[in-house]
């Protein structure tokens, strides 16, 4: 009975429209919870629903940017008229840096200055659980940095109480991941960027250019910081479908006639 009241779920019937499997699976995670309470209160002998698992949804693939938009917002934080250059050399460093190394916004703006070696290019990131990572910092991102700590940083730090942090707002305190996501936003927007994008975003072009460029997945799971390479492997299948765009306009016979 259970398993026909999901299956008619995502059918539907002429009073009811069907469910996509998010829904339906939320509806069969309540059902099922339900059922282990009246179990728990001894209202009943069995539990029914325990062996009816909710319904998979789509795996949703990551969404990225190809390098030309990555560069154009790029450029257009590094080239920011409207934005006092003490917070443009600001913006230019933090973006680079989250695209230059695939960090997440909170480990970006979690970091303090002596984390950071611009000599050697490396990075201590500290990821999800608290675990670490030491990461490669591109030589883009290391100019951008190094301009920031140089003709940036010390004006703001002057404005506040001073911090350790790397990142700053305008006051001299600790840059939010609010701020970061609008330093983001606009840098986007003067770049003519009319899709959606987020911090998340630069991560995830981060992962997809790389296995573009023949990149190991094991590699790439290392510099993310993700715990399983199945978490990983999501990125490969965008780059499965660059691939199969890029047969399907280049081999003469790719195309049926």
């Amino acid at each position: 009975m259970v398993s026909d009241f999901l299956m008619r779920l995502r059918e539907g019937d002429a009073d009811h429209p069907p469910l996509t499997a998010s829904s339906a699976g939320r509806t069969v995670v309540a059902v099922r919870g339900f059922h282990k309470f009246l179990l728990r209160e001894g209202l009943t002998a069995v539990d029914p629903a325990a062996a009816v698992k909710p319904p998979a949804p789509p795996q949703r693939l990551p969404k990225a940017l190809s390098v030309d938009e990555v560069t154009r917002v790029l450029s257009a934080a590094a080239g920011a008229e409207a934005e006092p250059a003490v917070l443009a050399t600001r913006d230019a460093a933090l973006l680079e840096f989250l695209y230059g190394t695939g960090a997440r916004i909170s480990e970006a703006v979690g970091l303090d200055v002596d984390e950071v070696d611009l000599e050697t290019g490396t990075v201590l990131l500290r990821g999800k659980g608290s675990k670490e990572r030491v990461v490669p910092v591109g030589s883009y991102a290391r100019n951008a940095l190094s301009a920031y700590q140089v003709r940036g940083r010390p004006d703001l730090v002057g404005r506040g109480r001073g911090t350790p942090a790397l990142f700053l707002n305008a006051r001299g305190g600790r840059l939010s991941r609010q701020s970061a996501w609008t330093v983001l936003r606009r840098a986007a927007e003067r770049a003519g960027i009319a899709k959606e994008i987020s911090p998340h975003t630069l991560r995830h072009s981060f992962a997809t250019h790389l296995l573009d460029g023949g990149a190991d997945v094991r590699v790439v799971q290392e510099l993310l910081g993700h715990a399983s390479v199945t978490t990983t492997q999501v990125y490969t299948l965008v780059t499965v479908d660059k691939l199969r765009e890029v047969y399907a306009t280049s081999h003469p016979r790719a195309l049926s006639s």
